[in-house]
């Protein structure tokens, strides 16, 4: 059945005063959302504008939701992963705040897609994405709407990956701001954010100890940075596999141990893919881990881990914990695969921290703002987040945590742009 866009789609309303409870708990950890929360409430810079969301649908993003409303905007907001969802802010969103919300964990592939074509419903000026998929949807089966859409911005690397795709290929129909690129969210929420809340995610789903472990990491990144230096603390011995070879590098004169995944793959105990990539672990390496292997993915999408190959091994498949599928292989080995391959941070946690979701979703709600007031002027490519945009949101959270900063003096600052000066 259709969903109306007209409606909500939530699992049970009932839930609203427990999702309200959670809300108002990440508030206290997000104070830079707070402050532009306030500036949006007396400036108005999103009035009128509809906008549709494709975001996790977490208590954070139930503050950046209520910030865009206290701008003015007119929202919707859909899952941008069926098993991130939590529903008590799903109805609390629905019910307490009028957005129009389309999100139900571990809704199945149809009904996410419902979902998304509901938010397109609200027909949008602007989109919101998490992995670009309101985007792509427009693009390929709702091209009548493109000319009502303004702009959009961009959460995470995998969606920024997609979008500069579609800008260099000439299809890309409208400006989009990366917010992923921003300082303030790659070096932030992806390393410290990801880091903690995967390990987070691995161990609610598992309760293994990580000391000791063969500890393989698929991507070294800033998620991947963050993630290793994290299993590291755990006491872990890290594996790093990477296709780059400065990351590579980087990883090496980090301390960590730099090798193949065909490698690794006989020597590993927990397997994090975080490549944004497909069939990071395939079959070739399934064929080679040893009993009791646990592989989670921590990138965007489900496809890092090849579980159409890993089904056609298996000679049995259950469900031994919550999070925890078995695969039983012919030889009689036994791999466990964490959240049916989809992000364990959200699947089996609660995602990243509020206090670093804080700073990214700042730099959401100025870059809605930016294109709100720029749109005329943007070209239909992919923007990095303006510098000042970036800074603001810095100084809001060095603030908000009461660090102070020196700044140059008249000297310091005529010595750093000049050139006659030297030994």
């Amino acid at each position: 059945m259709k969903v109306s866009a007209k409606s909500n789609d939530v699992k049970d309303l009932n839930l609203a005063a427990q999702g309200q409870d959670l809300i108002d708990w990440a508030a206290r950890e997000m104070p830079v959302l707070t402050l532009i929360r306030a500036r949006f409430a007396k400036e108005l810079p999103l009035k009128g504008l509809k906008l549709a969301a494709c975001l996790h649908v977490t208590s954070e993003t139930a503050n950046l939701m209520l910030t865009l409303k206290a701008g003015g905007a007119d929202a919707a907001l859909c899952a941008s992963n069926p098993l991130s969802t939590n529903d008590a802010v799903a109805a609390a969103l629905a019910s307490q705040h009028g957005i129009k919300t389309y999100a139900i964990r571990g809704e199945d592939n149809d009904t996410y897609y419902q979902h998304i074509e509901a938010a397109l419903d609200h027909r949008p000026a602007m989109t919101m994405d998490d992995g670009a998929d309101l985007v792509s949807v427009l693009h390929k089966s709702r091209q009548d709407q493109l000319t009502e859409v303004i702009g959009g911005t961009e959460e995470t690397t995998t969606g920024v990956v997609r979008l500069r795709a579609m800008a260099e290929r000439g299809v890309l129909r409208y400006p989009i701001v990366a917010v992923n690129e921003a300082d303030t969210k790659h070096m932030f929420d992806n390393r410290y954010g990801t880091g903690q809340s995967t390990i987070d995610g691995i161990i609610r789903a598992t309760n293994v100890l990580l000391a000791g472990k063969t500890f393989v990491i698929a991507g070294y990144g800033w998620v991947g940075r963050g993630l290793a230096s994290r299993a590291k603390g755990h006491g872990a011995d890290v594996v790093i596999t990477e296709v780059d070879a400065v990351k590579a590098l980087e990883a090496a004169m980090d301390g960590f141990r730099v090798m193949k995944m065909d490698e690794a793959a006989v020597d590993g105990d927990i397997f994090v893919t975080v490549t944004g990539d497909v069939n990071v672990l395939d079959r070739k390496h399934f064929e080679t881990m040893k009993d009791g292997a646990i592989l989670a993915n921590s990138g965007h999408f489900n496809s890092e881990i090849n579980l159409k190959a890993l089904d056609q091994m298996a000679t049995g498949v259950r469900q031994v914990r919550p999070s925890v599928q078995e695969y039983k292989l012919q030889d009689g080995r036994r791999l466990h695969v964490l959240a049916e391959g989809r992000l364990i941070n959200l699947a089996a946690a609660e995602g990243h921290p509020a206090a670093v979701m804080d700073m990214s979703f700042a730099n959401q709600a100025l870059c809605a703002e930016y294109v709100a007031k720029n749109y005329k002027t943007l070209e239909r490519k992919v923007y990095d987040v303006p510098a000042d945009i970036d800074a603001e949101v810095a100084r809001l959270k060095l603030k908000a945590m009461r660090i102070e900063i020196d700044t140059l003096t008249e000297e310091q600052e005529r010595y750093l742009t000049s050139w006659e000066e030297g030994t």
